[in-house]
């Protein structure tokens, strides 16, 4: 999908339609914030199970009576940090 050359406008782009709904991105700015697309990521993972598919590539040696956090859930906290306040709290896991 990539933006009509039609609509262009420097803060606007038309997608066009995907069952019946218009899909545009609109950067005209206003109440922002820098987190909404990697909140849309993590939920997209979530349905697709990206990062879930790809922590079964790796073979976990670590003891599981020991273990907290699965090798899944640390990937997908690296590649979505969601809810640190600083992704230095995150990198520590």
């Amino acid at each position: 999908m990539t933006p009509s050359s039609t609509n262009y406008s420097p803060n606007h782009f038309n997608f066009g339609s995907i069952k019946g709904r218009k899909v545009i991105a609109d950067f005209s700015g206003g109440r922002i914030t820098s987190d909404a697309g990697i909140i849309l990521l993590a939920e997209l993972d979530e349905k697709l199970k990206i990062t879930e598919k790809f922590a079964r590539c790796f073979q976990d040696y670590r003891d599981s009576s020991y273990t907290y956090y699965s090798v899944h859930k640390l990937l997908a906290q690296r590649v979505y940090p969601k809810g640190y306040t600083s992704l230095w709290y995150c990198f520590r896991l």
